[in-house]
């Protein structure tokens, strides 16, 4: 089991977070539809843009989704993909490594 999700790159630490396991790797629960399929790039994109503003409610819409981009083209299921969440401002490697930490406080 790999021990992120694929899609949005959440720890995988129990077996209930598993929403699927496809060739491509593990996706989290909440990459996953009802029907076992791979929820949309736009989808995870919202998922993550709504964790990030919630985990640091002193920032705004635009650092969520910067730091969301940075984290989705990093991960391997969206290697090669071009969507047009994919698409626009990145945090910077500075600000992704430092959110990163923060998370970990």
């Amino acid at each position: 089991m790999d021990t992120y999700c694929v899609a949005c790159g959440m720890p995988l630490t129990k077996k209930e977070d598993v929403g699927a396991t496809t060739g491509e790797g593990s996706f989290c629960k909440f990459c996953v539809k009802a029907d076992g399929s791979i929820k949309s790039c736009s989808k995870v994109f919202e998922g993550g843009v709504q964790f990030f503003l919630h985990t640091f409610p002193d920032k705004d819409r635009a650092f969520a989704e910067r730091i969301t981009r940075k984290n989705m083209k990093r991960l391997s299921y969206w290697q090669g993909k071009d969507d047009p969440c994919l698409r626009g401002e990145e945090a910077t490697d500075e600000e992704f490594q430092e959110t990163l930490k923060k998370m970990d406080e």
